[in-house]
């Protein structure tokens, strides 16, 4: 009997079709190579070009003594876990790390998921299920959009840390729901600005309600000790689950969550992204437990970083007045952070621009929908404590001079963002 190859045809034609109209938008993506360790200069397609779009803000990545433990921790203790936690993947070193985690955060308990997207999707979802509510900011991450989701709950949408708005739903729901949840990322990955965390956990307590942070973004680089946006603000124990990676400043892989005693024992129990995968494998945990020590003990890496942010962001405003009303982070009026950007609208003039940015040896990623909303494609830039501050005057060179390119091949797309070409700039930085 013949096999009926229909309905494979339909979908590899529905694939194909799906990836030419994300061409034709310029919404088409590619896998780019990195050759060697992550660094503030890598070799990409065969050649040097600076990295500004990396999550390892502290630099630890390709760290020695990262290297080193994580090597030592294979030797002992083997390179898998072999198990979910709940059957045999639980082995000393999960251990020694999650109270590690817990003491650094001042929580009493703290508790490893795979990757921040099964953090978020694991706990919102086990948290909050059918007859309660969620109260989610507008631009939060996919994975707490996706917890949401999956959870079953009311999802109630507040503008983008817009706290007022957030009071008025919190209002009007006042009563309804079993149970009710405030989600919240704390430093927002695309936009480089701060959740008003503070004033979160107020209304959190008024209204009885949990209160989740995302700090994946924050943790290791802001605060006095590296505690992230909770610490900077203030307010370090009053977040009822905080979550974090290990994957970004710590230079590692996985993720956490930091919270009560009860809160660990029922997500061990009912967050499914937990119970059903294998074990975080040992050296990835001992290359956290080293970046830790690096965070407590060499608080000048983020001093540095966050010299270099005020540098950038001084730069690109002057970049941004020499050609009419292009616009940066620096309008929200918040601190210069180690994530900014410049959107541009346009997902092929932010495809562009990161195309011209890279011919000038600086690699900046386009970041377009669905990962921003329709309309406010961007290319984000990342600081590390790898970069210098010729890194970032190279930079910023090479930023000036692809605006100017694009002014002559996307004339009317930039005259809409009211980008002008400029007389020119003084003080030309000589490419690396």
């Amino acid at each position: 009997m013949g096999s009926d190859r229909s309905g494979n045809d339909n979908l590899y034609a529905f694939a194909a079709d799906r990836l030419r109209d994300l061409e034709a938008v310029g919404r088409l993506r590619s896998l780019r190579v990195v050759e060697g360790a992550q660094g503030a200069w890598v070799r990409l397609d065969g050649r040097e070009v600076l990295l500004l779009c990396s999550n390892n803000y502290l630099g630890l990545a390709g760290h020695p003594r990262l290297a080193e433990a994580a090597s030592e921790a294979a030797r002992r203790f083997g390179c898998g876990a072999g198990a979910s936690r709940l059957i045999s993947g639980t082995m000393t070193m999960h251990q020694r790390l999650e109270r590690r985690l817990a003491d650094f955060f001042g929580y009493p308990e703290a508790l490893l998921f795979n990757s921040g997207y099964a953090a978020n999707v694991g706990v919102i979802s086990s948290l909050v299920g059918a007859g309660d509510i969620v109260f989610s900011d507008a631009l939060n991450h996919a994975s707490i959009i996706d917890g949401c989701r999956l959870s079953r709950a009311e999802i109630r949408v507040y503008p983008h840390r817009d706290t007022e708005a957030l009071r008025g739903l919190l209002e009007k729901d006042r009563g309804a729901g079993r149970r009710r949840l405030i989600v919240t990322d704390s430093l927002f990955s695309m936009d480089g600005d701060l959740a008003p965390l503070a004033e979160l956990v107020e209304q959190a307590r008024r209204y009885g309600c949990l209160l989740m942070a995302d700090e994946a973004h924050a943790v290791g680089i802001l605060g006095k000790k590296g505690k992230g946006a909770a610490e900077m603000a203030g307010i370090d124990l009053g977040i009822d689950v905080l979550v974090g990676t290990m994957g970004k400043a710590l230079g590692s892989f996985g993720a956490f969550v930091v919270c009560a005693p009860v809160i660990k024992e029922y997500l061990i129990h009912h967050a499914r992204s937990f119970v059903f995968s294998t074990a975080l494998p040992p050296p990835v945990l001992a290359a956290a437990l080293a970046a830790l020590d690096i965070v407590e003990q060499e608080p000048g890496r983020r001093a540095h970083v966050a010299g270099l942010a005020h540098l950038f962001r001084k730069g690109l405003c002057r970049v941004a007045a020499r050609h009419g009303r292009l616009g940066t982070d620096a309008e929200s009026g918040g601190p210069a952070l180690h994530i900014q950007g410049l959107v541009l609208g346009d997902d092929r003039v932010a495809s562009a621009f990161s195309q011209g940015l890279l011919e000038r040896g600086v690699y900046a990623q386009a970041i377009r929908p669905p990962t921003v909303p329709v309309g406010t494609a961007r290319v984000r830039f990342s600081l590390t404590a790898a970069h210098t501050r010729r890194d970032v005057e190279y930079a910023l060179g090479a930023i000036e001079d692809t605006l100017q390119e694009l002014c002559g091949t996307y004339p009317e797309a930039m005259r809409s963002l009211g980008v002008v070409p400029s007389a020119g700039r003084e003080g030309r930085e000589e490419r690396r």
